[in-house]
């Protein structure tokens, strides 16, 4: 199977300014990779007609599809629509369709539709309108047919909004069947993912080197490294079968067997949370650097309140003291960022809720605090379990959202690593 090529461009002023963060281009990249189309290149531009023309130029001329998204709403600022129409040589008309589709979804704002409004169902005559289910911006297909010597397959364009909720639904809805249909994509696209812990990248690449020289070629795979999680995942386009697949993990897993906390793609805080559930046991947490981001991992993920019972927020040594039971003597010897000090707070919280584990952290995220002792970054974290209470003193680079982000990650990752050597 012939690799298809895609572009994905992101066109927004507040996207080059840094007032937005562009998420879209890292989620579509995702859903496309899983359908078997490799993302070549992401362009951002701003919302000028002539950069647009070129990056839609540029795109056109590397990729066999090209994704937008953004400056199809209804201001003046925004200019996709008349771009596009330049571009592929075609004209704006009315869509009875959408403007349809505008109405009913205004009909309890009617003070919505005005003038700007109905620009929306004014469309490229030459383009294939895909409805767009929760927004009034639709989608548009342009094609351009293949040159008989120059090009394999008719280039495609599909120019989406910028709105990261509209764009999953259009994708999911409309984009990806779209293009499965008319490019024929392969149904044998197959994935299959390790999540492990506690190793470095690099150390892990030595380790699985030889197992990773003799994969097939037909095979390939990658590595995803994120706040000391790596995922290792296996991908073969049509080439291998699951059967196959499934062989080369079975002689990878024995390699790493000590770090591996799942054979999926889930999230740690999701292996955690079905630990949890399936064994029937709870869970609390005591923070004081990590400020309450721990307890949001533990709990973004629907049912949680089956095993996550509530968190205490220590920031302050008087709450340390006070509510977990801190000791005073601790705090005035060894100080907050120690290993008495979350073992404390871990078995205090524990006790105060009345769970099966507990974990506490305690540290120095910066970027003022530090002492040559206690650099920025130090971190002590401590587990409570029904077999006893485990304390370890880590150290995280960055600033101090990747510090407190790393410490949390950290709490969660290392806890899963415990309950699998128990």
């Amino acid at each position: 199977m012939k690799t298809i090529l895609a572009e994905i461009l992101s066109i927004g002023d507040e996207l080059l300014i840094g007032q937005v963060v562009n998420t879209n281009a890292a989620w579509m990249a995702q859903a496309l990779n899983h359908v078997g189309i490799t993302v070549v290149q992401v362009t951002t531009v701003q919302d000028d007609k002539k950069a647009i023309r070129d990056a839609v130029a540029a795109a056109m001329s590397r990729a066999d599809v090209v994704l937008t998204t953004g400056g199809l709403g209804p201001t003046k600022d925004d200019i996709t629509k008349t771009v596009l129409c330049e571009y592929f040589r075609t004209r704006l008309v009315e869509d009875l369709r959408v403007r349809a589709h505008v109405h009913a979804l205004y009909k309890d704002r009617p003070q919505i539709l005005n003038t700007l409004t109905a620009t929306q169902w004014m469309v490229p005559e030459h383009a294939t309108i895909l409805p767009n289910r929760v927004g009034s911006a639709p989608i548009m297909v342009f094609v351009r047919p293949k040159a008989k010597s120059q090009e394999p397959r008719a280039k495609v364009l599909i120019s989406m909004p910028g709105v990261p909720h509209e764009m999953q639904i259009a994708m999911n809805e409309q984009v990806l069947p779209y293009l499965r249909e008319h490019l024929q994509l392969s149904a044998d696209i197959i994935h299959r993912t390790v999540v492990v812990y506690g190793i470095p990248e690099s150390t892990l690449a030595l380790r699985i080197e030889k197992w990773e020289k003799n994969l097939p070629k037909s095979m390939h795979l990658a590595y995803l490294p994120k706040q000391g999680v790596v995922r290792l995942r296996l991908s073969s386009y049509g080439e291998a079968t699951e059967q196959q697949i499934d062989a080369q993990l079975r002689e990878l897993l024995p390699l790493i067997d000590d770090h591996v906390i799942a054979t999926e793609d889930v999230t740690p805080n999701e292996v955690l949370g079905c630990y949890l559930t399936e064994h029937k046991q709870t869970i609390a947490t005591a923070e004081s650097c990590t400020g309450g981001r721990l307890a949001a991992l533990l709990n973004e993920q629907s049912g949680s309140s089956a095993y996550y019972m509530g968190s205490v927020i220590a920031y302050d040594n008087s709450v340390k003291q006070q509510v977990l039971g801190v000791q005073v003597e601790t705090l005035a010897t060894d100080g907050a960022v120690s290993e008495a000090c979350v073992r404390q707070m871990a078995e205090g919280v524990r006790r105060l809720l009345h769970t099966d584990y507990a974990i506490a952290t305690s540290g120095i995220a910066g970027p003022t605090g530090g002492t040559p002792d206690k650099p920025v970054g130090t971190v002590w974290i401590a587990w409570a379990t029904p077999k006893g209470t485990k304390a370890e003193c880590c150290h995280f680079g960055g600033d101090r959202a990747q510090i407190t982000a790393g410490a949390a990650m950290a709490a969660i990752g290392k806890l899963l690593l415990l309950l699998k050597s128990e």
